[in-house]
């Protein structure tokens, strides 16, 4: 019940597009922008191209909005998550901290498809590496899940040790804990920008798990 409420509102926030063209892909907007395709047959055999396009900046004012454009016409708009009523279904598009955590078509028979990334934006480069080199691509995916286990743990180890060491806290019942690992401010560091590294490959490829991306965001 919740799940279809936040889908049709989702819905009611999209709005027209104002027929504006779809702009290329720009290199220096790989850490900016996100560009995904779809392409579907109409009923009489034409092709109709949709892109989904997302600029991450606008974030820092507290939003992200997403663009459909339809044959590269501004065709809708919609803050995320959002939902994009089309041909045969919808384009569902979520975003994390990291980047895009879902861009999917959706059949109205529940059937799931990613869309496919642009080849010039990050997204699309992760995706021709694991296409060209694929046991190299497993390896970094890998890596990428460790290193966010690893900061998991230290995470949870500094809260615990913060928690029961707390005046007014949980040690008078549970005692006081002292975590096995102390690491400088400095390692802290390190570990921090290791775990943003890894969660934003993950979202390149739009990976996401709320106890793991959740954590390192």
């Amino acid at each position: 019940m919740l799940k279809e409420w936040r889908h049709r509102r989702a819905v009611q926030r999209v709005k027209p597009g104002d027929g504006r063209p779809l702009k290329r892909f720009r290199w220096w907007q790989m850490l900016t922008r996100a560009l995904f395709h779809l392409r579907l047959m109409n009923d009489d055999g034409r092709p109709m191209v949709y892109a989904v396009d997302v600029k991450h900046q606008n974030a820092s004012e507290g939003y992200v909005k997403a663009h459909l454009y339809l044959d590269g016409r501004h065709h809708a708009e919609s803050k995320v998550p959002a939902v994009f009523p089309i041909l045969g279904g919808t384009v569902e598009v979520r975003t994390s901290g990291f980047g895009l955590r879902r861009c999917h078509y959706v059949t109205a028979e529940g059937a799931e498809h990613q869309l496919v990334p642009d080849p010039a934006s990050a997204e699309g480069r992760r995706a021709r590496l694991d296409r060209s080199h694929p046991a190299l691509s497993r390896c970094v995916g890998f890596l990428s899940v460790i290193v966010l286990v690893i900061g998991l743990v230290l995470l949870i180890l500094q809260l615990a040790e913060q928690v029961t060491r707390a005046p007014e806290g949980v040690a008078q019942y549970v005692g006081t804990f002292t975590s096995p690992i102390d690491l400088s401010a400095w390692a802290n560091t390190v570990v921090g920008l290791a775990t943003v590294a890894a969660s934003t490959e993950r979202a390149l490829r739009l990976r996401y798990s709320r106890l793991l991306d959740g954590a390192a965001g």
